[in-house]
């Protein structure tokens, strides 16, 4: 297991050092991990091993999110006077983000063939 780890840092390294060397405006983790997707692409399945290395990385999830809390709790001030940004921001995020994802899921319904047809639910 400690092997697929590696694999998994390795992959995370060759993302930054690409989007170092290329100046890519993505964080050099997101690259990595197409570089491991279509690993598993090419490979045509999960090994039992990774599967279980990733499991556990996603049950100590919550525990990445520390640092982000100790920063928020550093700059409380900062948050305090710039409250009215920060708030309309999440919020314009959120619902593009609704928006974008629910157009996105129709789309690809209709695409497939398994959403509603407009045309026949007009008559």
């Amino acid at each position: 297991m400690l092997n697929f780890l590696a694999l998994l840092l390795v992959c995370q390294l060759i993302g930054e050092v690409i989007q170092k060397a290329a100046g890519l405006p993505l964080p050099g983790p997101v690259i990595g991990m197409v570089i491991l997707f279509l690993g598993l692409l090419l490979h045509r399945k999960v090994p039992d091993d990774l599967g279980k290395v990733t499991k556990g990385l996603l049950d100590h999830l919550a525990l990445l999110f520390v640092p982000a809390g100790v920063g928020v709790v550093v700059h409380v001030s900062l948050i305090r006077d710039e409250w009215l940004p920060i708030t309309v921001a999440l919020i314009v995020s959120a619902v593009v983000t609704i928006a974008v994802t629910s157009l996105l899921l129709s789309w690809l319904l209709r695409l497939s063939g398994k959403g509603p047809d407009l045309q026949e639910s007009k008559e």
